[in-house]
């Protein structure tokens, strides 16, 4: 039995201590923003934050992250308000969007310990892979994001987030159409 700390609650997992994190999230927390992408951590769609650190969900078991907190996509920023991902609607980022939240991941992570990154530390620090191609863009947004961080430039123009689970099956009159 696996106990550890998973977007700021307490998880306890009833799973083979070797089971990799990913399918832990995925299957038993349901926490599908944590992509499956190769299996091997090449690609980084898992990448996740385990105690400040970007790492490659399907290459830790849940024995190994015992006492230690987790993050995922889902609890960067439940209002999607964080630097990083405002910087990514800004720069229009994602194409399919599969890679995203690993590389928000990864890009907070890096952000969190260098605020002012050059292209050659995003280069270093974001190995994930995409397939869209989308790595102009990436480096741009990050390095908005470390300026919002710094308080040296304001998202504006972003759109607000979409609907929340609360809102799902409801009558909600913004999604109404005319």
């Amino acid at each position: 039995m696996t106990k550890f700390t998973v977007n700021d609650r307490p998880v306890h997992y009833r799973m083979d201590p070797d089971t990799p994190l990913l399918w832990a999230l995925r299957d038993a927390s349901n926490l599908t923003g944590t992509k499956y992408g190769c299996g091997t951590g090449d690609c980084g769609a898992c990448t996740v934050d385990i105690d400040g650190e970007a790492i490659r969900s399907c290459q830790i078991s849940i024995g190994k992250t015992e006492g230690r907190f987790v993050t995922t996509i889902e609890a960067l920023s439940p209002d999607r308000g964080h630097p990083v991902q405002q910087a990514f609607i800004a720069d229009n980022v994602s194409q399919c969007g599969y890679c995203i939240p690993g590389m928000i991941m990864a890009a907070s992570a890096l952000l969190r310990r260098n605020a002012n990154p050059t292209d050659a530390d995003i280069d270093a620090a974001i190995t994930n892979i995409c397939r869209c191609g989308i790595y102009p863009r990436l480096r741009g947004a990050i390095q908005r994001a470390g300026r919002i961080m710094r308080g040296e430039e304001q998202v504006t123009g972003a759109p607000p987030p979409g609907i929340t689970p609360d809102d799902a099956g409801r009558d909600v009159p913004a999604l109404r159409k005319p």
